[in-house]
């Protein structure tokens, strides 16, 4: 059977493209387009972000985005409603092209219609079987605009599938101390996991899987265990 690797290469941005480029899909300042912004930068509600936002719910400094290496990151700056990307609650994460980050009321697209392209294509070429072909097709949509429709508040589908297509990458440039905790910590999970996949009743007749209480209180466990570690590296003080 075919599958993605476990690990991807990461997505970085060359020299060329310093500048960045983002969307405002939705909020009350829908429809702005944001380009050649030069990172590091900030947004929020307060005059003096690289971009401001007309919205009571994003703080008055509310993320700010740098470089590090060929890598761009996103630090939320402790604001009082949080950060998604991708839907998902983040205080540290790595933005690529087509990534979409809530804040707010507001939702916003990183990238220019160029990059969020090389980037399908580039997933389309590593992936294979029918999400091939559908990543394949959305990307050659792609060449000439995203095609945006603002005024029926309208997002393709493709901008909330980006972040859940590539696996994470490991990161370069650790030290061998650094290896080895990072190898720990695989080592620690992959362990948990195995043991709560073991205890797992599996009915292949009806295709389901059931776990009793104890097990899924260890599952909770760890997921709580998991929080606390990401809170623990993105704010370590």
């Amino acid at each position: 059977m075919s599958s993605l690797p476990l690990f991807t290469d990461p997505i970085v941005s060359s020299p060329g493209m310093s500048d960045l480029t983002i969307t405002i899909l939705h909020g009350a300042d829908r429809g702005k387009v944001f380009r050649d912004l030069t990172v590091p930068m900030t947004i929020g509600r307060e005059e003096g972000n690289s971009i401001q936002l007309n919205d009571e719910r994003v703080s008055r400094c509310h993320l700010k985005v740098q470089r590090d290496n060929d890598r761009l990151v996103l630090t939320d700056l402790d604001s009082t409603n949080g950060t998604k990307v991708n839907g998902q609650e983040t205080h540290l994460r790595i933005l690529r092209f087509g990534d979409l980050v809530a804040i707010g009321r507001s939702l916003m697209l990183i990238g220019s219609d160029e990059q969020i392209a090389q980037r399908m294509a580039r997933i389309s070429q590593k992936s294979e079987g029918s999400s091939s072909t559908s990543l394949s097709r959305d990307a050659t949509s792609l060449e000439g605009s995203l095609g945006f429709e603002f005024g029926e508040g309208k997002v393709p589908a493709f901008a909330t599938l980006l972040g859940l297509t590539e696996p994470p990458e490991i990161p370069d440039r650790m030290s061998p101390g650094q290896a080895a905790q990072f190898c720990e910590i695989l080592e620690y999970l992959q362990s948990r996991l195995q043991k709560l996949i073991e205890a797992a009743d599996i009915d292949e007749k009806s295709q389901n899987v059931t776990v009793n209480f104890s097990t899924w209180q260890r599952l909770l466990d760890l997921q709580a265990r998991l929080a606390t570690l990401v809170r623990n590296v993105a704010n370590p003080s």
